[in-house]
């Protein structure tokens, strides 16, 4: 099995079981250089398996296409690569060639995750789904809060107890504050509509 790691940017170790010497290509994040690196790892007429650590958004494109050219594709731990670093070379210094020779390490005592590519695996819409609903509840939850800590203690003060209680409750105390500022019952006004579900 033809093990290659990525590292963060662009060194590729390559290591060749019953091999000493190690192969190091530069990868850019360019779909010719993607191609290059398929064709070298081809070559060696191997099964070949891919690890990389992920950041941001760069180990994706790569993932993908490794995945689609039919390579077992790892996951590294970003926390485990450097624990793994500071314990092999007794120094917390970090470098992509050696990020590169330790990610090699890691596969090599098995030291790796699974790698789910969203696109491969067809849960691509799911996931943009998802995180559609985190961003929406996030900012409800951060209006919802704007409002409780700035507009409410602002306007109207007296709302603050009512916060966690039901809709009529809010609609008495909003009735009686009415009638005390401005000496009109909302109840009897007929612009004043109020559905009720249950």
């Amino acid at each position: 099995m033809t093990d290659a790691n990525i590292a963060q940017t662009e060194p590729v170790l390559v290591a060749v079981p019953g091999k000493n010497r190690r192969r190091r290509l530069i990868v850019l994040n360019q779909l010719d250089d993607f191609n290059r690196l398929i064709a070298a790892l081809s070559d060696y007429g191997r099964p070949e398996r891919a690890a990389f650590e992920a950041t941001g958004n760069y180990h994706r494109a790569l993932a993908y296409r490794l995945g689609r050219a039919g390579f077992e594709v790892k996951l590294v731990s970003s926390v485990a690569l450097a624990r793994t670093r500071e314990a092999l070379n007794n120094s917390w210094d970090k470098n992509d060639p050696k990020d590169a020779q330790v990610i090699l390490h890691m596969m090599q005592i098995g030291n790796e995750q699974f790698y789910h590519d969203p696109m491969l695996c067809g849960t691509n819409d799911l996931q943009e789904l998802s995180n559609t609903h985190d961003i929406v509840s996030r900012s409800k939850t951060e209006l919802w809060h704007r409002v409780l800590t700035h507009y409410l203690p602002l306007y109207w003060p007296e709302a603050e107890r009512f916060h966690r209680s039901s809709r009529s409750d809010w609609f008495n105390c909003l009735n009686s504050s009415s009638r005390k500022y401005t000496g009109t019952d909302l109840g009897s006004c007929s612009r004043v509509r109020i559905s009720i579900t249950c």
